[in-house]
C-alpha cells in the first residue's frame, strides 16, 4: 500500500525558492552585538542579574580609568592670572619680588619639561583615638630641575598614593632658588655652593662646604639626592645629630640649600634699581574680573 503526501502550493513554492535558508541555524536571526562598554547581553538570572551590569560600563574599572582629560588650568590668584597671560616671563621674576606661590600650576607652567620628583621616604604614623589607633601614611617628596631649583613637600593621608600626590603639590609650591658658586677661580659654570651654609631641623645639623671641581658629592644618600636635584655638582657635607630620623635629615638639607640666598656676598653689594612690582605694573589688568570659560 502506497502512502500519498499532499503538499500545498505555498509550501511547494517555498521549497523550490533558491533563496530559502538551508538549515534552522540559518533561519534564526543573528544576535545583535552588545554596545562597547557593556558586559553582558541576555545573561540574566537571579539576584542582581549579571546581564544588567552592562549599563555601567562607561565608568571603567580601576582608579583613573574612564576619567575626562586634564582640564585647562583656571588660575585663582593674581599671580596665576599674570603668569597665564604672559605678563611674567620666568620664575626668577617672581623670586625677585618675593611673591608667594599658591598654585602648583605656576611652577608647571615654567618648569614642567625639566622638573623631576623623587620620593624620599614613606612612613606610617598613628594617632590614638577613643576608637583605637588611626594609621596614616606620611610622604616626603623632593622636586628639582637639576638647574638651581629645589622643593620639598610633606603630606599625610590615609592612602600612600594620596599622600604622594599631595606632597608633590606642596613641594612645587615650596620651590626655592639655589645659588651656586665656585671653589676657586671662576672658570666655567658654577658647580658648588658659594659659601659654607648650615641647615637645622630638630637635632640634625647639616653643613654644606664648597669643594673643588671634580670632587663630586661627598654626602650620605639622602642629602646626595637633594644636592643633585638642585644642580650642585661638587660639595662636602657634615651632619650632626640623630640623622637616622630621615624626615629631619631631609628638611635640614633643604634648609641649608635655601640658605644660599639668605646672605649678601661682596659681588651683590652693588645697588640696583628695581622696577615696580608686577602687581603694581599690571594693576589695570588685575582690576578686570576674570572671565570664566
Amino acid at each position: 500500500m502506497k502512502s500519498v503526501l499532499y503538499i500545498s502550493g505555498d509550501l511547494m513554492n517555498y521549497c523550490l525558492d533558491p533563496k530559502r535558508p538551508k538549515t534552522m541555524a540559518d533561519a534564526a536571526p543573528a544576535p545583535t552585538p552588545a554596545p562597547a562598554g557593556e558586559r553582558g547581553g541576555d545573561r540574566g538570572g537571579f539576584g542582581r542579574g549579571r546581564g544588567g551590569r552592562g549599563g555601567r560600563g562607561g565608568r571603567g574599572r580601576g582608579r583613573g580609568r574612564g576619567r575626562d582629560e586634564a582640564k585647562e588650568w583656571v588660575p585663582v590668584t593674581k599671580l596665576g592670572r599674570l603668569v597665564k597671560e604672559g605678563k611674567i616671563s620666568s620664575l626668577e621674576e617672581i623670586y625677585l619680588f618675593s611673591l608667594p606661590i599658591k598654585e602648583c600650576e605656576i611652577v608647571n607652567y615654567f618648569l614642567e619639561a625639566s622638573l623631576k620628583d623623587e620620593v624620599m621616604k614613606i612612613m606610617p604614623v598613628q594617632k590614638q583615638t577613643t576608637a583605637g589607633q588611626r594609621t596614616r601614611f606620611k610622604a616626603f617628596v623632593a622636586v628639582g630641575d637639576n638647574n638651581g631649583h629645589i622643593g620639598l613637600g610633606v603630606k599625610c593621608a590615609k592612602e600612600v598614593a594620596t599622600a604622594i600626590r599631595g606632597a608633590i603639590i606642596l613641594a612645587k609650591i615650596s620651590l626655592v632658588p639655589v645659588r651656586r658658586g665656585y671653589w676657586g677661580r671662576m672658570v666655567g659654570g658654577p658647580h658648588t655652593v658659594p659659601n659654607k651654609v648650615t641647615g637645622k631641623c630638630g637635632s640634625v645639623r647639616v653643613r654644606l662646604i664648597p669643594a673643588p671641581r671634580g670632587t663630586g658629592l661627598c654626602a650620605a644618600p639622602c642629602p646626595k639626592k637633594l644636592l643633585g636635584m638642585a644642580g650642585i655638582e661638587d660639595c662636602y657635607t657634615s651632619a650632626r645629630g640623630h640623622t637616622r630620623t630621615l624626615g629631619n635629615f631631609v628638611k635640614a638639607t633643604f634648609y641649608a640649600l635655601r640658605a644660599t640666598y639668605a646672605y649678601l656676598t661682596p659681588d651683590l653689594w652693588e645697588q640696583h634699581s628695581f622696577g615696580p612690582s608686577p602687581y603694581q605694573e599690571h594693576t589695570d589688568f588685575l582690576a578686570k574680573t576674570a572671565i570664566k570659560k
